[in-house]
Formats: C-alpha cells, structure tokens, sequence
C-alpha cells in the first residue's frame, strides 16, 4: 500500500461559542477563541490518499489533479472566510478544528478515484493539529 500525501494552504477565522451557554461559561470553555470579535488561523491542509500504482502512470493518484480537488472543495469554500458565517455547510456547527475536518472529508470523499481518502490532517497553529480517519 502506497500513501501519497498533498499540502494546501488557506486562511480562515471563526469564533468558537456555545449560543446555549453563558459568557462566562464560554469563556471558562474556550478562552480568547470565544471572542467576539472573531480570530483566525493560517491553516495547512494534508490531504493523504492510498492505494496501488497505476501501472501506466506509476501514481496512486495523480498529485496536480489532488491539488485541483482540494482547491475545488476546501480551498475555495474556506479560504479568507467566516466559518461561523460564510460557510453554509458549518451552520448551526460549532467550527472547531475537529467539525471542519469532519466537514472537509465529506467534502473530498467522493470525489477521490482510483485509490481511497485515508487521513485528513489539519493544522491550526504550530501546537495544535488535528488528524481524521473517516467515520464516526
């Protein structure tokens, strides 16, 4: 088995807060990502795929049209954009590292040909990343 991993880059602000919860509460929760004001983050996105080679390409997947896909339907929807807000797909869902990488996955999954979506990872800041195998 052959894992063949793509790096995108985008840019992104939300505001972590639970509208049935005090401010106090959502502050003691989530600290200064409560703000109201919003914050952002410059995301790396680790888009990882497995499988054979093709025996007339030598590709798992072709890593230009990876790229294309990401860029298609992650980049393009979450790039310099409000998660809380501008994200129609996260209404109603507290964007938390861990929701938009759920989120990113469906959006991928079935578009991934010829080979299968393995790991999705996702990172916030140099400390913080998250990885997703698909499921619950």
């Amino acid at each position: 088995m052959i894992y063949l991993t793509r790096r995108e880059h985008f840019n992104g602000a939300h505001r972590l807060y639970n509208p049935r919860w005090t401010e106090a509460e959502n502050d003691a929760a989530f600290g200064k990502c409560a703000n109201k004001n919003w914050h952002g983050h410059n995301f790396d996105l680790f888009v990882t795929v497995k499988g054979s080679p093709d025996p007339d390409t030598g590709f798992v997947m072709n890593a230009h049209d990876l790229s294309k896909l990401i860029k298609r339907e992650v980049t393009e929807r979450l790039d310099h954009k409000n998660f809380n807000l501008d994200v129609p797909e996260l209404e109603g869902v507290l964007p938390s590292i861990e929701n938009i990488v759920v989120q990113i996955w469906k959006w991928l999954e079935p578009h991934i040909k010829g080979c299968q979506l393995h790991c999705i990872k996702l990172i916030e800041t140099e400390n913080i990343y998250v990885e997703y195998y698909g499921g619950n």
